[in-house]
C-alpha cells in the first residue's frame, strides 16, 4: 500500500461530504488536475482504503427510528464439554440479523456490543428475547436504548 499524502486527504474527505462530485468538481476544490484526482481515487479504491461508496439514509423515513446498543456476554465452553461455537461465530451470527448494523468482540465484563435499529422499542425487545438469546453461545444480553444522538457519522477525516 502506498503512502497517503495530504491531496489524498483532501480527496477523502470531500468524497465523505459527497460521493456524488465527479472527478472534474473535486479537482476544482483541491486545486489539482482531473486525470490526477481520478488516479488517486482509482488507486485508494484498488486499495481498499475507500471501501465502499453508498447512501446515508434517514432511519426515522424508513421506519428504524428506535436505536439501542446491546451487550453481549459470550458462553464459555467447559473442559470436557463439546465444543460450541466461538466468539467470533457468535458475532457472525448476531451479524446476520437485518436490524444489527455493527457488532463489536470488545474488552471488559462484555464480550461483544451491537448497535441495531428497529421500528420501536418492542422490536428491539423482540429482537433480543426472540433471535439474538436463542442464539448458541450467547450467556446473557444487557440493552441501552438510545434516548437521543447528538452525533453519529460514519467520517473519518
Amino acid at each position: 500500500m502506498s503512502e497517503i499524502s495530504e491531496k489524498d486527504l483532501e480527496i477523502l474527505k470531500i468524497l465523505q461530504e459527497n460521493c456524488r462530485l465527479r472527478a472534474k468538481e473535486i479537482s476544482k476544490k483541491v486545486d489539482t488536475p482531473i486525470s490526477t484526482v481520478f488516479a488517486k481515487t482509482k488507486r485508494m479504491e484498488s486499495e481498499g482504503i475507500i471501501q465502499a461508496y453508498k447512501a446515508v439514509l434517514d432511519p426515522k423515513k424508513l421506519g428504524r427510528g428506535a436505536t439501542a446498543f446491546i451487550l453481549v456476554s459470550f458462553e464459555q465452553q467447559m473442559a470436557g464439554q463439546q465444543a460450541g461455537p466461538s466468539q467470533r461465530d457468535v458475532a457472525k451470527e448476531i451479524a446476520k440479523l437485518k436490524e444489527v448494523q455493527e457488532i463489536h468482540v470488545i474488552s471488559g465484563d462484555w464480550d461483544m456490543l451491537a448497535k441495531v435499529k428497529a421500528k420501536d422499542v418492542d422490536t428491539i425487545g423482540k429482537l433480543v428475547l426472540d433471535k439474538i438469546r436463542l442464539i448458541k453461545g450467547v450467556k446473557r444480553t444487557l440493552t441501552c436504548m438510545v434516548f437521543d444522538t447528538e452525533k453519529e457519522t460514519t467520517d473519518l477525516l
